[in-house]
């Protein structure tokens, strides 16, 4: 995909495409926004318009302006395989960026960021490095990345990107261009989401804002939650190593698992726990990938309640009905913002925001969402 494909970002591509006119640009960059998939295919695009064979077209400092999408080059960064363009995205089970893998350690199992920077390129003009969900780096990942940030060698250029940049250190940000890639997002359209958002704004109208009603607005907002987690555990076990393993187990005839099972026991070579070793792994992989996704969903459902609050609040300073997110639900919206104040309408934003900000520690998630829907004005 070339910045040409890009269209829903015009400001920030427009700065990115001025800098390599003028040969400016920086040596680092935090790119933000609601969803890291966006985030990483503009990265993906710089990556490949730094070293396109075939740039469409090129500015006054000789650099592309542009990738062709075509060339080898732009084939192997946007199927992740150069040698000179590196990710780095969260692992574990905390689904954290950890140390070894931005500086050497004896625990590093890959290539770490530090060695792509200060080596020399394998090929490429630019060489890059690329930090997905950058606010995931540890204390210890961020402080060692700092050495890194401050100096790099000027064939290097270093991407951060965050959906939630005030976790990253301020140190780490102030050494960062940053880049908002916001401009074409908005409240998520998903059908069964909207569903559950109009019960909720139902509710929210009907009860009064007693509060009795705050905890059955949170009993519909955890029991979407459950709902959201359950489906994902569902979706990604089927998807996991662990289902077709235990697929073909299931499938296996039975005197073929009894003569491997036998053969397993004549054999001290190949211990048994082994394959209880495997399915603790996969258990655990499957479990963090349950998390993580988990937390994603949540911040959307959560981004969506924003947004209607946002409705609610533009409704208060009597605002033009056309610019609310959630047409549907203007009369549902004008209720609620017909007996609250706009100070109480934008304290509401403000608290939804903290509340999702604890979500974000080690806070108990429901202990968290009382206290946010405690603390609405409806």
């Amino acid at each position: 995909m070339a910045f040409s494909d890009l269209a829903q970002y015009p400001t920030a591509i427009e700065l990115l495409q001025r800098c390599l006119d003028r040969g400016r640009l920086a040596h680092a960059y935090l790119f933000t926004g609601a969803a890291l998939e966006p985030l990483e295919q503009v990265a993906r695009t710089l990556a490949m318009t730094l070293n396109c064979q075939q740039p469409p077209r090129r500015g006054r400092a000789g650099l592309a302006l542009d990738c062709c999408d075509r060339c080898a080059v732009c084939r192997r960064v946007a199927a992740e395989t150069h040698p000179d363009v590196l990710w780095v995205r969260p692992e574990s089970k905390l689904r954290l960026i950890r140390i070894e893998q931005l500086v050497p350690r004896k625990e590093s199992k890959r290539r770490p960021l530090s060695d792509l920077i200060y080596q020399k390129p394998a090929e490429a003009q630019v060489k890059v490095g690329i930090i997905v969900g950058a606010d995931r780096m540890n204390p210890s990942a961020a402080n060692a990345f700092l050495k890194t940030l401050e100096e790099p060698p000027a064939d290097s250029l270093l991407l951060l990107l965050s959906t939630e940049p005030d976790r990253l250190l301020e140190t780490v940000v102030s050494r960062c261009v940053r880049l908002n890639f916001a401009e074409a997002i908005g409240p998520g359209r998903n059908p069964e989401l909207l569903a559950w958002l109009g019960r909720f704004a139902q509710m929210a109208v009907t009860e009064q804002g007693t509060v009795l009603s705050r905890y059955r607005l949170l009993s519909i907002l955890l029991e979407q939650l459950e709902a959201t987690k359950q489906q994902l555990e569902l979706s990604l076990r089927r998807e996991s190593p662990l289902a077709r393993y235990e697929a073909q187990q299931t499938q296996a005839p039975e005197p073929e698992a009894r003569s491997r099972a036998r053969t397993r026991r004549a054999e001290p070579s190949e211990p048994l726990e082994l394959e209880a070793d495997l399915r603790a792994q996969w258990e655990e992989e499957l479990k963090a990938a349950v998390e993580a996704d988990y937390r994603r969903q949540r911040a959307d459902i959560l981004s969506m309640l924003q947004w209607w609050l946002r409705d609610v609040w533009l409704l208060t300073l009597q605002q033009d009905s056309t610019r609310l997110a959630f047409a549907e639900l203007a009369q549902a919206s004008a209720a609620v913002a017909s007996r609250i104040s706009p100070t109480q309408a934008e304290e509401n934003l403000r608290v939804l925001e903290s509340t999702q900000r604890l979500l974000n520690t080690n806070i108990q998630e429901a202990l968290a969402l009382e206290v946010g829907l405690l603390n609405l004005a409806l």
